[in-house]
């Protein structure tokens, strides 16, 4: 019999166990050892490995019909299941108490609002059952009041936060924060406000997802969030060929979903280095980390209202990474410009994005460990308050720029790097109308 290259559910199943059974295996030793055990033609990529290993739960909750295809049983309806998720998860986020019947409910609604029509499903305890299964809910609890409770118990003992920091080494201890970034914005007030206003229709804004650890010797590759699956600009590759992380929805904003994705993601990259981490988070509406089966990843969300002074990636490091992105793009403005070319800040999203890959490379573990340490958490360094030398020689360099562009109003290096748009994108709560555009 010829050999294949794909898998069956019940073999991917069995990777999964292998990988329990033998959690030092590298996920390159785990796709030889799968080629030889299910005589495959080839051996499955590191990125296949990986996606599997993200979704052993739903695996385990597989009928045998199921295990024994080779494609995982498509959801009827995915932009109803899609929207109802991301709605769960952002009702996790915020403490609310779910009923099975107020999911059905919930689901009837954005059912009669996509307008399935005749197409609707009923909405019955099996068809919840999967629901749940398929997403990782379990069952719903109320919490009463001891939510807001705790979190005010937790901003009057930062003792206790540093406490706990204290049990990590510096290399142990990440930070992750989302960013938006209006990739064509010009340093000119007038021209920016007209692309700000207008970015949802020009799909100029890209969402970057940051992680790094604390004493800067790893920085995550970065989650990139666009608009569309394959721009013009990616020439009908994917994200993933062109050498990204690269997700995207309709807002192209964080969702409950997609940070579930990363963060199981993380984990499984955590495992595969034997390493037991702490992940420090905001409160983000799509931050919700409940009923995720995460082994090598202990999350530690801030207490409300605190993280623009005690997060680390506010403390700097995302300011870092703009400085650097928009000295290539004013770089390449003055150059546009030098060449009489029409619209100077013209750029396609795939040059954005290995613009901001290229600036995030260049950040050094200097640069991150002294905003880990600016936030006053690590008792064991000395805070540094100020912008290091490096930093302040790139805002330099970005105001010499904007100096020689041809701009009526220029903004300071500061409004540049830090527009308050680019945050509120990237962590408003998504309401019911958004959630189904997003789907």
């Amino acid at each position: 019999m010829k050999p294949s290259s794909s898998l069956s559910n019940d073999q991917k199943l069995k990777i999964c166990h292998h990988k329990a059974a033998n959690p030092s295996i590298k996920q390159s030793a785990l796709a030889n050892w799968a080629m030889q055990e299910f005589k495959l033609s080839k051996v499955p990529t590191q990125g296949t490995i990986s996606n599997i290993l993200a979704k052993r739960q739903q695996y385990e909750s597989m009928d045998s019909t199921e295990l024994t295809s080779k494609r995982q049983r498509a959801v009827k309806h995915p932009e109803l299941d899609n929207v109802l998720a991301n709605w769960v998860l952002q009702c996790q986020a915020r403490r609310v108490a779910l009923s099975g019947d107020l999911i059905k409910e919930k689901a009837r609604q954005f059912a009669r609002q996509l307008e399935l029509g005749e197409r609707t499903p009923e909405f019955s305890n099996g068809w919840l059952a999967k629901f749940n299964i398929r997403h990782g809910f379990k069952a719903q609890k109320s919490y009463g009041e001891s939510g807001s409770a705790d979190l005010d118990a937790i901003d009057r003992n930062m003792p206790t936060i540093k406490e706990k920091l204290q049990s990590y080494s510096l290399q142990d201890i990440y930070n992750m924060d989302e960013t938006g970034l209006f990739y064509r914005m010009a340093p000119d007030r007038t021209i920016a406000r007209r692309q700000i206003e207008g970015s949802k229709k020009d799909k100029t804004r890209l969402t970057f997802v940051f992680a790094a650890n604390a004493d800067g010797s790893h920085k995550m590759e970065p989650l990139i969030i666009g608009h569309a699956q394959r721009p013009r600009a990616f020439n009908r590759k994917s994200g993933e060929q062109l050498g990204f992380y690269y997700r995207s929805n309709a807002q192209a904003w964080m969702t409950g979903l997609i940070f579930r994705e990363w963060l199981q993601k993380m984990d499984q990259q955590m495992q595969d280095a034997n390493r037991k981490v702490l992940l420090l988070l905001d409160n983000a509406p799509s931050h919700v980390v409940r009923d995720l089966p995460l082994t090598n990843v202990q999350v530690f969300l801030f207490p409300a209202n605190t993280t623009s002074k005690i997060q680390p990636m506010d403390a700097g490091i995302i300011a870092a990474f703009k400085r650097r992105y928009r000295r290539f793009q004013l770089q390449d403005a003055i150059d546009r410009d030098e060449q009489q070319k029409a619209d100077i800040y013209k750029v396609d999203q795939l040059i954005a994005m290995k613009w901001a890959k290229a600036a995030w490379n260049d950040i050094s573990s200097k640069t991150i460990a002294n905003c880990f340490k600016r936030t006053g958490l690590f008792e064991r360094e000395t805070q540094k308050n100020e912008v290091g030398s490096e930093e302040q020689d790139i805002e330099n360099e970005l105001e010499d720029a904007i100096n020689q562009l041809p701009i009526s109003r220029p903004m300071s290096v500061h409004e540049l790097i830090n527009p308050e748009e680019e945050q509120q994108v990237a962590h408003e709560e998504i309401s019911d109308e958004d959630l189904i555009k997003l789907s």
